[in-house]
């Protein structure tokens, strides 16, 4: 199919032999664009509103977070399940470290000491955000954990705007759709559950020939319930299913950190 199809499919590409963070750059120059630091991964979540999602039920916190990311600290810890620990091996071994992307930590010790993120928007000519970096490391190496491409867009058929992440690959990209629903206590879930080609969900897109692409929706399942803990900490819960079967559980907890107001005040053309 051509990407013009379906727009929502399109997004960076990462190098063949290191994904890393280059796309980025290479990102910038192909719109023109402009790099600002200490930025969020959505820059204003009410324009995800729809009739079954409500931003203004939201607490403060979680809304800060989605719009001041790069003000945040993450600590994490990770749970594979024994049956998929193989797998995860096996691709982070053969793969995912080599090309520096979705290098997931294999063990809970792994990220003992954190991880560090950085997030890097893009501005138009008009100073508007098109879409957001987030870069993450581990702490303790500086090894590249994994690198995407944030924003929203609108799906055919769905009431509202989905979140939508974009994971460059060799040729091609993994791109998550993100259904944003309001959950208890002022906390946001956010699902790509398992369903038909166009809702949200995963999927594999590989670049073909000029604006042709191949495109598969994969079956993998994730759900986020970012909330604020009972000490009045932001925490977010992060399961990722193959089917219906449990992979990874993630937890992280959020802190916030105050703005380096230079870094914020920096921009750099591309």
């Amino acid at each position: 199919m051509r990407v013009d199809e379906a727009p929502w499919l399109s997004g960076p590409t990462g190098g063949v032999d290191v994904v890393g963070s280059k796309w980025l750059d290479d990102l910038t120059v192909a719109v023109d664009g402009v790099q600002r630091h200490a930025a969020g991964l959505i820059p204003a979540v009410a324009a995800l509103a729809s009739e079954e999602f409500d931003p203004a039920r939201l607490r403060p916190e979680v809304v800060h977070f989605y719009e001041h990311t790069s003000e945040y600290q993450l600590d994490v810890w990770s749970q594979w399940s024994p049956l998929a620990w193989p797998g995860g091996w096996l691709i982070s071994s053969l793969f995912a470290r080599r090309l520096e992307q979705l290098s997931l930590p294999l063990r809970p010790l792994d990220a003992a000491y954190g991880m560090d993120s950085e997030v890097i928007a893009i501005d138009d000519s008009t100073g508007e955000q098109m879409g957001a970096a987030w870069l993450r490391t581990m702490r303790s190496t500086g090894a590249p954990v994994y690198s995407g491409w944030y924003g929203s867009t609108n799906l055919p058929g769905e009431q509202g705007p989905a979140v939508r992440v974009v994971f460059p690959l060799p040729n091609g990209r993994c791109i998550v759709l993100l259904r944003p629903r309001n959950g208890p206590d002022g906390s946001l879930l956010l699902e790509s559950p398992l369903g038909s080609f166009g809702e949200p969900g995963a999927y594999l897109v590989v670049d073909a020939s000029g604006q042709h692409i191949d495109v598969r929706r994969v079956p993998l399942n994730e759900r986020f319930e970012v909330f604020v803990d009972a000490r009045g900490e932001l925490r977010t819960d992060h399961h990722l299913k193959l089917w219906n079967t449990s992979v990874i559980r993630f937890h992280y907890r959020l802190t916030h950190v105050p703005a380096d107001p230079d870094r914020a005040n920096s921009g750099v053309a591309r």
